[in-house]
Parts: structure tokens; sequence; C-alpha cells
């Protein structure tokens, strides 16, 4: 072969690649994997729901098909944790948020909001762990993608007044939780 005809072959796969990797990131698919998002005309794309600043209303189904609205809750303290049943961190914090849960209901809410996942895995989750708070289904995630969710879990938590107060990616441990709880006044 020669030399002329290799370089055609490896420009035609380079090319080739680049042209996948452009419809990739145009699909759905490629969104969801990677983040990307589209900015309607005249939008802006803003980070996650900072601290101090009010909590973006959602309404999504919980596990028996009963509508659950945010801004409904108003009066409570809601803690909203973003997870999906494959993981792990999202596995071992969800005893201690449980347990919150009981210790603390009605003054604390808990909204379990799952990633985009078929409601029997989520119920056979939420079985096994015993979990009794509002466990949320979130259809193609656009909730999460509101709440800007980069990894699992992520939690935040909103005051009585419907205002973030704790922004949190990653494990919670007891001692976090307790410490986030007492600043937003659950349990003094």
């Amino acid at each position: 072969m020669k030399r002329k005809d290799v370089l055609v072959i490896f420009a035609g796969l380079f090319v080739g690649v680049g042209l996948g990797v452009l419809v990739f990131f145009g699909t759905a698919n490629g969104k969801r994997w990677f983040g990307a998002q589209e900015i309607a005309a005249g939008k802006s794309l803003s980070a996650s729901p900072a601290i101090g600043s009010p909590a973006p209303d959602f309404e999504l189904k919980n596990l028996a098909g009963d509508r659950i609205r945010l801004s409904e809750m108003r009066g409570t303290v809601v803690l909203i944790n973003f997870w999906a049943t494959w993981c792990g961190p999202c596995r071992l914090e969800m005893p201690a948020i449980q347990e919150q849960y009981e210790r603390h209901y009605p003054e604390l809410a808990v909204l379990a909001v799952d990633f985009d996942e078929p409601a029997d895995v989520v119920q056979k989750f939420v079985d096994e762990l015993g979990l009794t708070f509002e466990v949320l289904l979130d259809p193609r995630a656009k909730v999460q993608d509101l709440y800007r969710v980069l990894g699992y879990p992520t939690t935040y938590l909103v005051d009585t007044e419907g205002i973030v107060q704790v922004y949190q990616i990653g494990l919670m441990t007891e001692e976090q939780l307790d410490r986030y709880l007492a600043q937003v006044g659950v349990g003094k």
C-alpha cells in the first residue's frame, strides 16, 4: 500500500470519527451522558441553585403515583436528595437520611429524586432499605437538569421559606447531616 493511500484512509477515519462525535453530542444521549444543555434564545445557562437563592420549584410523581410539588412544602425544611439505585454512596447515606426523617418528621420532609429509573427497580431499592420518606421518579431527569446535578448523590437543604441553605455533591456523613439540619434549625 502506498503512503498516499494510507494517508487517505487515516484522513477518512479522522473525518468519520469527528462527524460521529458531532452527531453523538447533538443527540439526547450525548446531552444526558455529558451534561450538555440546550440554551433557548435569549436565555443563559445558569449554575446549580446557589445557597441563599430560592429553590427551583418542581412537581414529580411518587411511587404511588401521587404528584408532589416542592412549593407546597413551604413552612417545612425539605431535604432534596438526588440519587440512583446503582450509586454506592447513595445506598450508604440513605439509612442516615431515613433516621433523621423519622426523628424530625413533620419538621423535616425528604424528597428523594431518583435518576430516571423504572418504578419497579426503585421500589425494590426502597423496600430493601425500608425507606418511608417521599421517593420521586424523575422521567428523563428533567428536575436533575433543572438542579444541574453533576454527580450522585447530590443534596440540597431548603429552609421553611424555600431558600437553599445547603448544597453538597457526594456522600454525606451522619455528622455532616446533623450539622446541616442544626444549621437550618431542625432538632434544636
